[in-house]
């Protein structure tokens, strides 16, 4: 059996009567709490993904740093909002990030559910799933393949596209 301890990063407290948890401060607590994780030997640490008040979400580079600060726990995204993200960025920053941990990321991906994410992106949510995956399409070719040339519904064409850097080892798990 293994374990995996996740975080959605919410901001803590009653947003709605404004009483949140300080940003600083909750990033730190994700921080300790990934630490912790690895102490305690269990085998794997999580942050998600979800844009809206009650959340920070930069999950990329929140698990880059929990890559500096911890040596054998899995790192996972939990979740990838693949169908608001261009797959684009999403290859680089993750095969960065797969780097930068030694191999220890793996992917979690989602089409998102929330209609506040959809309007802060410009989406329609009657297209998430449709989105979703095209983008997991091209994101898979890209992380496999150099010179991809594709053309989508959602996203501009590529023409002999190569995604830097490659993944470490090959794709990360997703």
């Amino acid at each position: 059996m293994k374990f995996l301890v996740t975080s959605l990063t919410g901001t803590s407290g009653d947003v709605a009567g404004g009483r949140t948890t300080a940003p600083r401060e909750r990033f730190r607590e994700v921080v300790r709490a990934a630490e912790l994780t690895e102490q305690l030997g269990l085998d794997a640490f999580g942050v998600g993904e979800r844009h809206s008040p009650e959340f920070l979400s930069s999950p990329t580079v929140v698990l880059a740093h929990l890559a500096a600060r911890t040596s054998r726990i899995r790192l996972f995204t939990t979740v990838t909002v693949l169908s608001l993200l261009d797959p684009v960025r999403v290859a680089e920053d993750h095969a960065t990030l797969d780097h930068l941990s030694d191999g220890r990321l793996e992917v979690v991906i989602g089409k998102g559910d929330d209609a506040h994410q959809s309007a802060l992106f410009g989406f329609d949510p009657a297209d998430q799933w449709e989105r979703n995956r095209e983008h997991h399409e091209l994101l898979h070719r890209l992380w496999r393949e150099e010179d991809v040339t594709w053309s989508g519904r959602h996203r501009p064409p590529l023409r002999g596209a190569t995604t830097y850097p490659r993944p470490l080892d090959g794709p990360p798990r997703v």
